[in-house]
C-alpha cells in the first residue's frame, strides 16, 4: 500500500495534489510519502515482535537526510556501505550504536571514521579486510565490533546484478570456511566478533531462498558456538522485493518473513538485525515528467518527456518495470493508447518502456512513475550536463523541497580550469 491515490480525477502525494508540487518546483522532480516510509517501517519493526531486533534501514535505496531523519525517529537503525552514508546517518542524528557498515571494499580511513564516530558493528567481507579492521581498531586503542559475512550458495532467484549469495559472486565468504576464517578473526587482538551475516540479493519475490539461507545460518551458529565463539547477533540482510506493477503476484508479506525468521533461527537466542531498503522506500516514491513532445514514428508514438535516463536509470540498466500513470486520472471508458516512453538524453538506451498503454497524453501533461523511490535519486546523474532533479517530502497536506534542483551556474562552476588553458 502507497499513499499515492486519485481524488476527484487528479492524483494526490498524501494529502497534495502531484501537480501542485509541479507548478511548485518544476519537472522532472522525485517525491516521497513520509506516511509510507514510516508504514512500511512499521510492518517491519512488528513482524519481529517477541524477538530482540533492530530494522536498520538500508541507505543505499534513498539516502536523503530527511528520510533517514523520519525513519531513526520512528526507531530505524541503519545499514551503511560507504563513508559518505555513514556521515549522512549521523548528519541525520542516528547514534553510532544504531548504525551497521556493510561493504567489499571499505577503507582504512572509512573504517576510522566509523570507529572515531561510534559503530554497532562492521559486516567484514573477506579476511583481508579483517585485518585492516584490527589494525586501524588498534591505532585507536579500541576493539571493533564485527560479524562476518558468509556466502551460503543459494540462489535467490532475482536479476543477476542484484544476486549476492551465489558461489560466483563477490560478497561474502563461502560458508564452507566460515569456521576457519572465525577461528582466525578471534586471533586478531582488535576484534570482538559479536555474530554472523548474511544477504543473498535484493527484489526477492519467494521466501523459499530465505529459509535456505537461514537454516544454513542456524546450523553455522551452533557449530561456531561450539568452537567458543559467543554469536549473539544475527544480521539477515535486506531483500524482500516489491510489486512494481499493479497486476503482479504479490511478493510475501514483511508478516510472512518475520514468520520465517522466528521459525528458522528463533530457537538460538540472538539478537535478529534485518537491513530492508527496497521495501521501505520503493514504493514512498514517485518521479514526476512532463510531456514535451508526442511524435509520430513509422509503426508507433512516442511520448518524449523532460525526465531522463540519468534521473531514473533503473530501465536502462536492470531492464527495470515501472508503473506509469497519468497525474490527471483518465475518465472512465477512455480507449487507451500504446506508447513508447522516452527521454531526451541522445542514447537509444533513454527509454522507459515500449508500447505502453496510456490514455492519450498531450504536450504539457504530467505522467508518474510508481515505486520510484528505491533506487531513483541515489543512482541520478549529471550525464548531458542534466541537473539533477528536486526531491521532495510530503507530510499529510504539507510539502517541502528536501534537496533542491542546482542552477546551471552552479553545476559549470564547480569545474575548474587549469592555469595552462
Amino acid at each position: 500500500m502507497d499513499h499515492f491515490l486519485y481524488r476527484d480525477g487528479a492524483l494526490y502525494a498524501e494529502d497534495v495534489p502531484v501537480a501542485e508540487i509541479a507548478a511548485a518546483v518544476g519537472t522532472p522532480f522525485y517525491v516521497y510519502s513520509s506516511a509510507t516510509l514510516l508504514r512500511h517501517f512499521r510492518l517491519f519493526d512488528e513482524a519481529l515482535a517477541g524477538m530482540d531486533h533492530l530494522v536498520c534501514y538500508a541507505m543505499k535505496a534513498a539516502s536523503n537526510q530527511a528520510i533517514l531523519k523520519t525513519l531513526a525517529q520512528a526507531g530505524a537503525g541503519m545499514d551503511v556501505v560507504s563513508q559518505g552514508e555513514y556521515l549522512r546517518a549521523k548528519a541525520a542524528g542516528v547514534s553510532g550504536d544504531k548504525i551497521v557498515f556493510s561493504g567489499v571494499g571499505k577503507t582504512a580511513e572509512e573504517i576510522r571514521t566509523a570507529l572515531s564516530g561510534g559503530i554497532r558493528q562492521f559486516n567484514v567481507e573477506s579476511e583481508p579486510e579483517m585485518e585492516v579492521i584490527s589494525a586501524v581498531a588498534q591505532e585507536l586503542g579500541q576493539v571493533a565490533p564485527i560479524t562476518i559475512r558468509v556466502n551460503p550458495d543459494v540462489d535467490a532467484k532475482t536479476h543477476a546484478k542484484i544476486a549476492t549469495g551465489k558461489s560466483e559472486n563477490k560478497f561474502g565468504i563461502p560458508i564452507a570456511r566460515a569456521r576457519a576464517v572465525y577461528a582466525h578473526a578471534a586471533s586478531l587482538p582488535g576484534l570482538q566478533v559479536v555474530g554472523i551475516d548474511v544477504h543473498i540479493g535484493s527484489q526477492l519475490t519467494d521466501l523459499e531462498p530465505f529459509r535456505k539461507a537461514y537454516e544454513k545460518v542456524a546450523e553455522l551458529t551452533e557449530s561456531l558456538r561450539a568452537d567458543g565463539h559467543d554469536i549473539r547477533r544475527l544480521d539477515l540482510g535486506g531483500g524482500l522485493g516489491i510489486p512494481y506493477t499493479r497486476s503482479n503476484e504479490a511478493p510475501p508479506l514483511p508478516v510472512e518473513y518475520g514468520q520465517l525468521i522466528k521459525e528458522t533461527l528463533g530457537h538460538l537466542g540472538c539478537e535478529i538485525e534485518i537491513e530492508p531498503g527496497r521495501l521501505i522506500a520503493g514504493n514512498a516514491g514517485l518521479m514526476v515528467s512532463r510531456v514535451i513532445y508526442v511524435k509520430s514514428g513509422e509503426d508507433r508514438e512516442f511520448l518524449i518527456i523532460d525526465g531522463a535516463m540519468n534521473d531514473l536509470i533503473r530501465p536502462a540498466m536492470y531492464e527495470a518495470y515501472h508503473d506509469i500513470v497519468a497525474v490527471t486520472e483518465p475518465a472512465p471508458g477512455i480507449e487507451s493508447l500504446a506508447y513508447d516512453i522516452v527521454g531526451p538524453v541522445c542514447e537509444s538506451g533513454d527509454t522507459f518502456a515500449k508500447q505502453r498503454t496510456m490514455p492519450p497524453l498531450v504536450a504539457g501533461d504530467l505522467i508518474a512513475f510508481r515505486s520510484a523511490g528505491a533506487y531513483g535519486a541515489v543512482m541520478a546523474s549529471e550525464y548531458n550536463s542534466r541537473p539533477l532533479i528536486p526531491e521532495v517530502m510530503v507530510n499529510g497536506d504539507q510539502f517541502a523541497v528536501i534537496r533542491a534542483r542546482p542552477d546551471f551556474d552552479e553545476m559549470i562552476n564547480r569545474d575548474t580550469i587549469p592555469e595552462w588553458l
